[in-house]
């Protein structure tokens, strides 16, 4: 029997040769340089932070070189595959606004070069495994799971490179005789690569990132079809598609290096051009005096989605990859303030090559900074979408109040250093929630240095009825909280305060933090005088009226 009848018999229904879908998927019409990459996530969990900054390095390359950025849901893994992980996937692409120009998604497809979705490409994978059969590369194998247990323990044992290959490559040496007899015999099988690798000679490989590197050659018989769904493995699945999509950079995290050999046969055994890769360094975290590497397990910051619910900017994100991405980028940053970073000239070759430390407190000051120049409205708009999905009561709450909310927002923003309060907004609320009657029932007031509730009550009681006036401009406002420090017993000068405290009860910080408190319950807040203004003399004097 000839392998060509051995792959009829295998696949009798696939009629369609590689050649056939080579001219259905031809070489994509693009300008000069122009790079095609995907984001190829398995839906068998949500999505990682390694994951996205895979996809944000995919969007760069192609965004860079005017190319094509698609998704691919690789769902072969149909036994871990989680419902609900393709919509988390696009959640996160809208997110952060890294959407593909083609993917497909509930029915709708963009693009010409799928179907987007590998459960949904069967028959073509079958049609390049057949090809594999014919030509001799492929090949079915009987082992059942408990053989491949014992041959696993034997090459422990004897301290044998692991692996289905030469000696314990038991079915690799039927004739296709015994083949085709088993088969019709309604055996179980997998197909199985033919490797005619040596791991005693090298292949040499050049990664964008890692540079040129030196592996042995592959010799071991990979699965590249389940016997269970008849759907092809990873690696295989790889090859066909990223060839027919013309994907010209893969980007993926270094722990796929050891696959490399691999792939390179099976690019070299179809005669296939092989696209660039581009190892990414995985992220760690700092866990005490030790570095590991970010797990899904122990940390929440490990999935995109805490991003999304603490309600971070995903551009304040993407700022805090892209410092991960390039050693460069802060000082180009820092000489371009204003510009997008997609201004900005990746490269590949200036990716770490060894583990990087992602830093939750360097996001917060990056996403701080990001926040502060934003305008009013901005944060808003922001908080608002926020706020809808996770905090509907407070939604609620500022809608019903729109310029007064964005009033609050907006104190010490549009000035040359504005202030830096949120890294995220699911912090707003929790720093302007004195601002609402509807909030505002405090459990303790921060009176720091004055505690006294009688002296308390007189500051508080001789401001309003003597000195507070909403139509004051801020130098008045301010001049009459001295007025009032130096009538109570406080000093107005600190320097003179410093070197004297026994001659005063306090100073004007005192007496400005028991205002402050006095209508705040907080003694950290934004500009004091702003915060008057906006409660409004009949509100302050309710909430004096019953500290």
């Amino acid at each position: 029997m000839t392998d060509k009848e051995l792959a009829d018999l295998i696949f009798p229904n696939i009629d369609k040769t590689i050649e056939d879908y080579e001219k259905m998927y031809p070489e994509r019409e693009l300008s000069e340089g122009a790079k095609v990459t995907r984001f190829a996530p398995s839906p068998t969990g949500f999505v990682h932070i390694g994951n996205f900054l895979a996809a944000l390095t995919d969007f760069l390359i192609a965004k860079n070189s005017n190319g094509i950025f698609y998704l691919r849901n690789e769902d072969t893994d149909t036994k871990r595959e989680v419902e609900e992980a393709v919509d988390k996937i696009m959640e996160v692409l809208e997110y952060s606004s890294i959407m593909p120009q083609e993917y497909e998604y509930k029915g709708e497809v963009k693009g010409n070069y799928g179907p987007y979705v590998q459960s949904e490409r069967k028959e073509i994978y079958h049609a390049f495994i057949k090809h594999a059969i014919e030509i001799g590369r492929a090949y079915p194998c009987f082992c059942t799971a408990s053989e491949l247990e014992e041959m696993r323990k034997k090459q422990e044992a004897k301290k044998a490179m692991p692996g289905y290959y030469g000696a314990w490559a038991k079915c690799r040496d039927l004739t296709n005789e015994e083949r085709a007899e088993r088969v019709k015999n309604g055996e179980p099988f997998v197909i199985r690569f033919k490797s005619l690798g040596n791991p005693n000679r090298k292949i040499k490989y050049n990664d964008l990132v890692m540079g040129l590197i030196e592996f042995p050659e592959n010799n071991n018989d990979m699965v590249i079809m389940k016997s269970n769904d008849l759907l092809p493995t990873y690696h295989f699945a790889h090859l066909v598609d990223d060839h027919l999509m013309r994907t010209t950079h893969v980007v993926r995290g270094q722990e796929w290096l050891p696959s490399v050999p691999l792939h390179v046969e099976l690019f070299d055994a179809f005669g296939f051009k092989q696209p660039e890769y581009i190892h990414n360094s995985l992220l760690l975290k700092q866990d005490g005096d030790t570095r590991r590497k970010i797990s899904k397990r122990k940390d929440p910051e490990a999935l995109m989605s805490y991003y999304i619910e603490k309600g971070y900017p995903s551009i304040s994100v993407i700022e805090s990859l892209m410092t991960i991405l390039n050693s460069n980028y802060e000082e180009w940053r820092e000489n371009n303030p204003d510009a997008s970073f997609l201004e900005f000239p990746f490269n590949p070759a200036k990716v770490g090559t060894t583990g990087a430390l992602y830093d939750l407190e360097k996001l917060d000051n990056i996403s701080k900074n990001i926040i502060s120049k934003m305008t009013k409205e901005e944060v808003y708009e922001g908080l608002c979408e926020y706020a809808k999905q996770y905090d509907k009561d407070f939604y609620d709450l500022i809608t019903a109040n729109v310029d007064y909310t964005k009033s609050i927002l907006n104190i010490e923003r549009e000035q040359a250093k504005p202030r830096k309060d949120f890294a995220k907004y699911s912090d707003v609320k929790k720093s302007i929630w004195y601002m609402f009657d509807e909030l505002y029932n405090p459990s303790e007031f921060e009176w720091m240095k004055i505690t006294d509730k009688e002296e308390i009550k007189n500051i508080l009681n001789t401001y309003m009825e003597k000195y507070y006036n909403e139509d004051d401009d801020k130098d008045t406002w301010f001049d009459k909280v001295k007025t009032l420090t130096d009538e109570l017993g406080y000093a107005t000068n600190m320097k003179e305060y410093k070197q004297n405290p026994d001659n005063y009860k306090g100073s004007v910080a005192d007496i400005s933090t028991v205002i402050r408190v006095g209508v705040t319950s907080c003694s950290q807040t934004p500009d004091l005088y702003y915060i008057l203004k906006l409660l409004g003399k009949t509100r302050i004097m309710e909430r004096i009226n019953k500290l």
